[in-house]
């Protein structure tokens, strides 16, 4: 009875080991992905920063795992705007650049 049981709970463990191979791939590319996006969008925040333009820092970066940048919130001018789209379009990595930013004059 003690041999059945070892036998069964082996074949089991078997057939269940190429699921668990499978769920470390899935989990490893979704961090790979991940921390690309986070690489992508630092090095946009970074470019953007180093501009030293006080309406560039009011801009929201977001990459997905296609490297797609998604820029959002506002700057003080289309020059601005334009500048910023076009720091993105220039960092490595970066495959397209969906322009959301709403030029806001202060009064």
């Amino acid at each position: 009875m003690n041999n059945k049981l070892t036998a069964c709970i082996f074949v089991t463990g078997l057939f269940l080991l190429p699921v668990t191979g499978y769920t470390a791939d899935t989990e490893k590319s979704a961090v790979t992905e991940y921390v690309m996006d986070s690489v992508i969008t630092t090095k946009v925040k970074a470019e953007l920063a180093a501009e030293k333009v006080a309406s560039l820092v009011k801009i929201n970066v977001d990459t997905d795992s296609h490297g797609a940048v998604v820029l959002t919130g506002s700057a003080a001018n289309q020059t601005a705007v334009d500048r910023a789209v076009s720091i993105a379009k220039g960092v490595k990595g970066v495959t397209s650049v969906k322009n959301e930013i709403k030029v806001v004059t202060e009064k």
